[in-house]
């Protein structure tokens, strides 16, 4: 089966796409899909440990199945913050 997933931040700039076509073997799991993607950028396989990837809109394990059709999104890790941010807080020892 054919599927398009999805991607953002760093797993969009590695792949140069906002979405990606991969083909799997039916039936498919998200372990398969992570495999797939690992062999087509080696950056984007080892930062695929700390990814969530998403099955119609719920996070989904290893183990989940993906059937034909199923919208896929590729979520890697995220920080917020500015380092421009200063805090105007104060903290005592007493």
């Amino acid at each position: 089966m054919i599927i398009e997933v999805r991607l953002f931040a760093d797993a969009k700039q590695k792949l140069g796409a906002a979405i990606v076509t991969v083909e799997l073997n039916e039936p498919a799991t998200v372990a398969d899909l992570k495999r797939s993607l690992a062999s087509r950028n080696h950056e984007l396989g080892r930062m695929l440990r700390s990814c969530l990837i998403a099955v119609d809109e719920e996070y989904a394990d290893d183990f989940a199945s993906i059937k034909p059709g199923a919208d896929i999104a590729l979520i890697p890790p995220v920080s917020g913050g500015s380092i421009k941010t200063r805090s105007t807080s104060r903290f005592s020892r007493n």
